[in-house]
């Protein structure tokens, strides 16, 4: 379970363009949910996510994952029971190392590294069974480096890669937004089977309201750093996506936009 408890976060405090985000904020993830977050930008989506994964500081509150409060510990201790996939392709990979090494690389998570070969050579049909299942072709390609994968196969390898090793959580931060619409249907269909294949708990961000409508069991809509909207289960599934733009629209209008 994922909770944050009556967090504030003040961006460029003291300075004349000080915004106060969250105040008291507070939002529960339970186990197993699969969330979409929508919003405007600005709305605090992607502040979200950098606040679960300690990527920024909190001036008040507390974050709960797993029923330990986990506020002061630091992004990279975090990432052991958390993946994330982000919005570039590249930053999920290593471009200059093969398929193979990036795989034995994302296999060594949180292992010890000594002086021995990176690459497990026993491991190599686990990858390869594992590269199968996205349907890309990728197993028989293990010594091509990923910088030369289209965009497309790159965040299928990061989506597999962030899920390798045993993890709680899946943190997927607009990871489909630079991706073209036919490869983006891919990706999320990739994203629904290992989620549900692997019980995972994941915060997804999107701007495509068709994604956050079709997919999940549950969705927020954020504005201003509040959760404008919040529909789970049998609600979620009757939403639709008219439903989500006539908000949006609605909060267009209260900004004057």
């Amino acid at each position: 379970m994922i909770e944050l408890q009556n967090v504030s976060k003040i961006y460029n405090q003291g300075d004349i363009t000080e915004m106060c985000l969250f105040d008291n904020f507070s939002l529960t993830i339970p186990d197993g949910q699969f969330l979409s977050v929508v919003g405007s930008n600005g709305s605090g989506k992607t502040s979200l996510l950098n606040i679960i994964c300690g990527s920024i500081p909190i001036e008040k509150g507390k974050v709960i994952i797993g029923g330990k409060d986990i506020t002061k510990v630091p992004e990279y201790k975090r990432y052991r029971t958390i993946g994330r996939v982000y919005q570039n392709p590249a930053m999920g990979t290593c471009p200059s190392f093969t398929i193979l090494e990036n795989m034995s690389l994302a296999d060594n998570k949180n292992k010890r590294f000594g002086l021995t070969s990176g690459v497990n050579k026993k491991r190599i049909d686990y990858y390869r069974s594992e590269l199968a299942s996205l349907g890309l072709g990728l197993e028989d390609k293990l010594d091509v480096k990923v910088g030369s994968l289209s965009g497309g196969q790159r965040q299928a390898m990061a989506l597999l890669m962030s899920t390798l090793t045993p993890l709680e959580f899946l943190i997927l931060d607009e990871h489909t937004a630079a991706l073209d619409p036919k490869t983006a249907e891919i990706i999320m269909e990739l994203t629904d089977k290992i989620v549900k294949e692997k019980k995972l708990t994941a915060v997804m961000v999107t701007h495509n309201l068709r994604y956050a409508v079709d997919y999940g069991d549950r969705i927020i809509m954020m504005h201003k750093g509040q959760v404008v909207l919040d529909k789970e289960n049998g609600e979620k599934e009757r939403t639709q996506v008219k439903d989500l733009l006539t908000i949006f629209n609605e909060i267009s209008i209260e900004c004057g936009n």
